[in-house]
């Protein structure tokens, strides 16, 4: 089985680098925009590639499937945990009950306030996505300070032990 999913994810991999190649090029070598693909509020001496669509539209699928398999092996794991050692398991999920409190605490920290964006007039400048961004932004920042607590306490738990 480990040997199929070494397969799999090694075809898998060197497809996505063909198709980051493949829309590389295009956005690099694509040309510039006409018609209705040109920005108004831009400076016109600014380049404005002809493909940026497409590099978009390729980092959402790769975020996309990011998330699934994250969370498709997330589920698999602890269903194959939870067969053989319940209580680990459950213990496992500590983690995401951690997260979820912590977006949830951070949403309501967010800011509503509408910004001043000059030459803006898009439909993002709401509260919702404000306080959205700022939940995702705040949730960045306690799992960076986490991730170097644990650092700190790792190498001191393994100094005196």
């Amino acid at each position: 089985m480990s040997k199929l999913t070494y397969k799999i994810s090694y075809y898998a991999l060197y497809v996505m680098f063909a198709a980051i190649i493949l829309v590389l090029l295009l956005f690099f070598l694509g040309g510039d925009a006409h018609g209705s693909a040109v920005l108004m509020n831009v400076d016109p001496d600014m380049w404005q590639p002809a493909r940026t669509d497409a590099m978009l539209w390729l980092i959402y699928v790769m975020i996309g499937l990011a998330v699934a398999v994250t969370l498709i092996a997330a589920l698999f794991q602890f269903g194959s945990t939870m067969k053989d050692h319940p209580a680990n398991a459950m213990r496992s999920l500590i983690g995401i009950v951690a997260l979820a409190v912590v977006m949830i605490v951070s949403w309501f920290i967010g800011s509503a306030e509408t910004l001043y964006i000059p030459a803006y007039t898009g439909p993002d400048n709401v509260p919702f996505w404000l306080q959205f961004s700022d939940m995702f932004i705040y949730t960045i920042y306690f799992l960076l300070g986490a991730t170097i607590v644990a650092i700190i306490a790792s190498s001191i738990w393994r100094k005196l032990s």
